[in-house]
């Protein structure tokens, strides 16, 4: 198959994992370092790392993402709850109750499929920049919209890539939150080191790198009350137009980056040298784009950590399979730690 670019972005790794591959950094999660991973069972306890599908509540956060919203199946004109099997055999007495959901995919905690995000790239070197995506693969010829034949959705890079993975490894947390608590801040490469170096944390080949700032928590416990300083004016936030910081995010191996609050990152409001057009997420460009490294975003990190903190440990098993559904760009995500 011919190769989809002439040239590649300058710090991407297309291609390096094959033309055609389609779950990037994933790859990095080997079995030996799922058996790694497993050594990090001690206890067996476990920890639910998912915040309840209704939050953080209403559209504060993202206009255009809006709560779950329920129905009640059907059968034979009346609603499937309390629901006799006698209806369709007088010798059955079973009861059942079906229901249905509209979800929109990334308004809780979930994980990023690599059709999440693209951008505008010569990939052709004919001087015109191209909708392109990780690996090369391209916006409307791959990422579909509605008014496709093929469309809505992903034919390469559907979520279901990274399903088809199983998504088990180690992970490892780092508390943003012990050192910088919930004031807003942009924690760029030197403020990390200091906090790896200080508490010990060690990052592997493999690894999947949490990051806590509280934010999540905070969003629980205020779940009735949310405003927008909460929501979007609080807390810790990877500063992606640190340079030294993407670059380390490349050089760790790390093979997934997950957050406890919203986009990993903070929005950038203009380009540090004057030009015109430039990312509002540049981690997120560097991560999905250009590496292929899928971000989980809105998980509840807080009570591992506190656990974690108590035992003198950042490691632990992960578990976080997002649902396997072809062609979405995105899923709510369950994880589960084990310890």
């Amino acid at each position: 198959m011919k190769r989809r670019w002439k040239v590649r972005p300058a710090k991407s790794n297309w291609g390096e994992f094959g033309d055609d591959d389609q779950i990037g950094r994933l790859n990095l999660i080997t079995p030996d370092v799922r058996r790694m991973a497993a050594l990090e069972i001690k206890e067996g306890l476990t920890f639910c790392l998912s915040i309840p599908l209704d939050l953080p509540g209403g559209n504060l956060l993202v206009s255009n993402r809006l709560p779950p919203m329920r129905t009640i199946a059907k059968k034979a004109g009346r609603p499937f709850v309390n629901f006799p099997f006698c209806c369709d055999n007088p010798d059955w007495n079973d009861i059942g109750c079906d229901d249905a959901v509209t979800l929109y995919t990334q308004y809780s905690t979930q994980w990023d499929a690599l059709s999440h995000i693209g951008c505008e790239f010569d990939a052709d070197d004919d001087g015109e920049a191209e909708i392109v995506y990780y690996n090369g693969y391209r916006g409307g010829e791959h990422i579909l919209g509605p008014d496709a034949e093929k469309g809505p959705g992903a034919l390469r890079l559907g979520i279901e890539n990274m399903a088809e993975t199983c998504v088990q490894g180690r992970g490892v947390m780092v508390d943003l939150f012990a050192r910088f608590g919930a004031e807003q801040k942009l924690v760029g490469y030197e403020d990390l080191m200091r906090v790896l170096e200080e508490d010990k944390i060690t990052v592997e080949s493999g690894d999947m790198l949490c990051i806590h700032t509280g934010w999540t928590r905070a969003v629980v416990e205020q779940k009735d009350n949310l405003d927008t300083q909460l929501l979007h004016g609080s807390h810790s936030v990877l500063n992606g137009a640190d340079g030294k910081l993407l670059d380390w995010i490349d050089k760790s191996g790390i093979a997934a980056l997950i957050a406890d609050n919203f986009a990993v990152e903070g929005f950038q409001t203009s380009s540090g040298d004057g030009s015109r057009r430039f990312p509002a997420l540049p981690l997120h460009r560097r991560c999905i784009v250009e590496l292929g490294m899928n971000l989980g975003e809105l998980w509840h990190l807080s009570p591992l950590n506190d656990w974690l903190k108590a035992n003198k440990r950042s490691r632990f098993m992960l578990t976080a399979p997002p649902l396997r559904m072809p062609g979405s760009f995105g899923s709510p995500v369950t994880p589960v730690a084990t310890v």
